[in-house]
């Protein structure tokens, strides 16, 4: 084991992975060395709440740990994330499940690991930190290493909703947008270290409102630095689909920009979106929804669905699988529901598990079945991709077009993180298979 060194570990979304970024970040500026698990002194956990699976997955590695190194001296376990703060007195639960971590941390803490990790040295354990203060992430520079492609900005965290079945509102708290300065600053600083494709992320990238400006002027302002990349908007809120068409649009128009959208509308029946205090309606956002495809006809959309939340009976999810059929969307994220910790939906009267697990299985037939001619439009189209990474094939590479589609390309040797043209020729399900235009 090598005295100052880390390993990190990283479970969920975009944003817990932004938040390891900075964390590594942190570190390695205070010469701290990142090691694998085994060598490293300090083992940092950034965990996830947002299902009751990915926390179970979670709370089974921590028991390994605690089993593996309870006993071995020097080696300390830093648990991170939003899972100790989902509910009230839910560091509780971690503190169970794994006696000998040395601190919980919050989601604002992150940047004060190096003094935390004095004090654990000290021979202190056991120890809880909750900041007093919201800090501005976006202001902490992250240095990639070499041939790096992708960069991630958070640019907000918390937000305003008051949805009955999330409890990422209790760890993240409420909305603080963060200064689009900064934010324009590290985009630039990332893209000076050869970054190609940057992610804007956030629990609902939507309500981005800061100093005045709005998130179309901030996609704006990034999309006018002069380097060659795309841009990926993260979640947007349904809500906003409805009451800024026009600004997406605006957001959509730009070439930097991917002509994607990640709107997760949850459920098909109006009925059980006002459950779940989901502020708006199926026939607005199928409205808006044909606008923007009238405007962006390859555009992609990602969703996301809940299946058995309270309540939902089974016409509420026959409404659900005709919406699906009616969007058509490229990614479909279904969850089977779970009641979380410190939720209004954990209160309401539950519906069988079996009949749960059934209508997931029956949605995602469904959405397979929608894939089968999804993309034919993009037979013979011809265009520009960044490579990405290796294909599952030899001399194969794994890239992205304006749309976000996933291209691969045969008999590729050149250099990832370049842009590329080129044909599409086949395509399967939601991939798409294309050769270089030299």
């Amino acid at each position: 084991m090598l005295e100052n060194s880390f390993y990190i570990e990283t479970y969920g979304c975009t944003s817990n992975k932004a938040d390891s970024y900075i964390i590594t970040n942190v570190l390695l500026e205070s010469n701290y060395v990142q090691k694998s698990i085994e060598e490293a002194q300090f083992v940092i956990i950034n965990t996830c709440g947002v299902k009751e699976q990915t926390e179970n997955k979670i709370k089974t590695r921590l028991k390994e740990l605690n089993e593996l190194y309870r006993t071995v001296p020097h080696k300390y376990f830093i648990i991170a994330g939003c899972l100790p703060h989902i509910a009230p007195n839910y560091i509780k639960v971690i503190e169970k499940v794994i006696p000998s971590f040395s601190a919980i941390i919050d989601l604002d803490n992150i940047t004060q690991l190096p003094e935390i990790f004095k004090e654990i040295k000290k021979g202190k354990k056991n120890l809880i930190f909750k900041s007093e203060r919201s800090i501005d992430k976006a202001e902490i520079y992250i240095n990639h290493s070499p041939g790096k492609i992708t960069g991630i900005i958070p640019i907000s965290e918390g937000c305003f909703g008051s949805c009955t079945y999330c409890c990422v509102k209790n760890a993240r708290g409420k909305l603080n947008c963060y200064n689009p300065n900064n934010i324009i600053q590290n985009v630039k600083y990332q893209l000076e270290q050869g970054i190609k494709q940057i992610y804007l992320t956030s629990q609902d990238c939507s309500t981005y409102q800061s100093n005045g400006a709005t998130l179309y002027d901030l996609v704006n302002k990034i999309t006018y630095l002069k380097f060659k990349f795309f841009l990926r908007i993260g979640m947007i809120n349904p809500s906003f689909l409805i009451n800024n068409t026009e600004q997406l649009i605006s957001i959509f128009k730009h070439p930097k920009v991917y002509q994607f959208l990640h709107i997760p509308i949850q459920s098909g029946s109006n009925s059980i979106l006002k459950t779940m205090q989901r502020k708006y309606l199926i026939p607005d956002i199928i409205n808006n929804i044909e606008i923007l495809r009238l405007k962006f006809p390859k555009l992609t959309i990602s969703t996301d669905i809940i299946c058995g939340f309270p309540g939902e009976t089974e016409y509420d999810f026959y409404r659900t699988i005709n919406f699906v059929k009616w969007l058509k969307p490229e990614i479909l994220n279904i969850s089977k529901f779970t009641a979380r910790p410190g939720t209004k939906a954990k209160q309401m009267r539950q519906i069988d598990s079996r009949t749960i697990k059934n209508r997931s299985i029956r949605l995602s037939r469904v959405f397979r079945n929608s894939l089968e001619n999804i993309n034919e439009k993009w037979k013979d189209w011809e265009g520009e991709i960044l490579v990405l990474h290796e294909g599952s094939e030899n001399h194969q590479a794994f890239g992205r077009n304006i749309a976000y589609k996933n291209v691969f390309i045969d008999n590729y040797d050149g250099e990832f993180g370049k842009f590329m043209n080129v044909k599409i020729e086949k395509v399967d399900g939601y991939n798409l298979f294309g050769k270089l235009i030299l």
